[in-house]
C-alpha cells in the first residue's frame, strides 16, 4: 500500500500527503477552497502535517497556502529558490532565461522556511529540479514505493500528457508552461527514473505509466 495519498478539489487539482515517521508531508494546497479538504483527509489519516513542500509557484498550487500556514504555525514550508521569488511576487528573469513567464503568479504572503535543491531529500521524498512548466519546478520520487508526484510536468485529465505541447482534451496546464523545450526535457529525465506510479497535479494517479510517459514524449516531440 503506498504511503501517498491525493486530496483532489473537484478532480482537477490535486495536493498529496506523504506519510513519514514525523508526521505527513503536504505536497502543494491546491487553491483557496483546499485547506478545508486537506486538513480533513490529514485527520482521517491520523497524523499531523508537519511539512508544506510546493512544486511551483502557480496558484493553483499555492492558493491554500496562506490558509494552511495560519492552521499549522509550525510546518517548514519549502520550494525552490527560483520560485519562491516568484510566490513572493518578484517576476524579474534571472540570466539566461528567455521567454513570458505564463499562468497565475498571484503569490502568497507567507515566506518558506527553506528552499529545495536538485537531489536533496525530504524524508523518504528525492527532489528533482524539473523546470520548464515554471522556472523553477519541482517534481519528487517516494523511493519507498517509486512514486513520482511530478507537479505540472505531466497531466492525466484527458490521458497522460506532457505540458510541453497541449492536450487538446485537458488544455490549461500547458497554457501555462514558461518554456516547451525545458519542459519537454524534464519529462523526459523523469520518465528516466523508471517511476511505478505517477501522481500529477491535474488528474488521477496512473499506475504503471511508463508506456503512457513515452508517447506522451514522442508526441510533444
Amino acid at each position: 500500500m503506498s504511503d501517498v495519498t491525493r486530496v483532489s478539489l473537484w478532480g482537477l487539482v490535486n495536493a498529496y500527503l506523504v506519510r513519514e515517521q514525523d508526521g505527513l508531508t503536504l505536497i502543494d494546497t491546491t487553491m483557496l477552497q483546499g485547506p478545508k479538504r486537506i486538513l480533513a483527509a490529514a485527520a482521517g489519516l491520523g497524523a499531523p502535517i508537519t511539512r508544506i513542500v510546493l512544486t511551483h509557484a502557480h496558484g493553483d498550487h499555492i492558493g491554500g497556502l496562506d490558509a494552511l500556514k495560519a492552521q499549522l504555525p509550525d510546518a517548514e514550508v519549502l520550494i525552490s529558490a527560483r520560485d519562491a521569488r516568484l510566490l513572493a511576487g518578484d517576476k524579474t528573469p534571472e540570466p539566461g532565461e528567455q521567454g513570458k513567464l505564463k499562468g497565475d503568479y498571484r503569490g502568497a504572503k507567507t515566506t518558506p522556511t527553506g528552499t529545495l535543491e536538485d537531489g536533496q531529500r525530504v524524508g523518504s521524498l528525492l527532489v528533482l529540479a524539473s523546470p520548464g512548466h515554471t522556472p523553477g519546478h519541482m517534481a519528487f520520487l517516494d523511493e519507498r514505493d517509486r512514486t513520482l508526484i511530478c507537479g505540472d510536468a505531466y497531466t492525466t485529465l484527458g490521458g497522460v500528457a506532457t505540458t510541453a505541447r497541449p492536450n487538446p482534451r485537458f488544455p490549461f496546464a500547458t497554457i501555462g508552461t514558461w518554456d516547451r523545450p525545458t519542459e519537454l526535457e524534464s519529462a523526459r529525465k523523469l520518465r528516466a527514473l523508471e517511476p511505478a506510479r505517477l501522481a500529477p497535479g491535474h488528474g488521477k494517479i496512473r499506475e504503471s505509466p511508463l508506456p503512457a510517459m513515452d508517447a506522451a514524449i514522442a508526441r510533444a516531440s
